[in-house]
């Protein structure tokens, strides 16, 4: 394409791109994610939900901590790209020219604000392909909350009482240890 510079590599493996959130405004966000998706269970309260994602086995998915533990095996391997929320919220335009760098492709300078435009919560907020209220109502309520509702980083703080956040803190360290230092919260 046009937009893009550089030599294009004849066969590029399978790139992985992984990004992690802190868990506790992941914890946030899934709470009122499931209050909209029709297919999951609305939870009772936030500390139900809180005691349910920390034991992971009366959440959609399973174990938080479980996924994160078997993609960090993953982290340091060519094919890999970690990334933080925290990360994107603070530097989006460093994340996505150190993606191209992994990717082997670099961007004009046009291509690379389109992308950091494009990617922002703001533009993907507003984008029905991104919102999800294309969807109907028997999948996801838009009623019942908006499905990228607040996109920042610390909400949690909204939530949590500071007793749940010292639980959280502590079988979180006990769920994570090793990986400790490879997270900024």
């Amino acid at each position: 394409p046009a937009h893009v510079s550089g030599p294009t590599p004849a066969c590029t493996p399978l790139q992985v791109i992984y990004t992690l959130r802190n868990p506790k405004d992941v914890l946030v966000s899934y709470f009122y994610f499931s209050k909209m998706c029709s297919s999951y269970e609305d939870p009772e309260s936030f500390e139900q939900f809180l005691g349910d994602f920390l034991s992971g086995d009366a959440v959609p998915h399973g174990s938080w901590f479980n996924h994160v533990r078997g993609w960090m095996e993953m982290k340091g391997k060519d094919n890999f790209f970690f990334t933080t929320y925290e990360e994107l919220q603070q530097d989006l335009r460093g994340s996505v020219q150190r993606l191209c760098q992994v990717l082997g492709q670099a961007l004009d300078e046009g291509a690379l604000t389109a992308v950091v435009e494009n990617a922002s919560f703001r533009a993907m907020r507003e984008n029905q392909m991104c919102n999800s209220t294309l969807l109907p109502a028997d999948i996801m309520d838009q009623e019942k909350g908006t499905f990228l509702r607040k996109g920042i980083c610390g909400d949690w703080k909204n939530h949590f009482t500071a007793a749940q956040s010292k639980a959280f803190d502590g079988i979180y360290r006990d769920r994570m240890g090793g990986l400790l230092g490879a997270f900024p919260w």
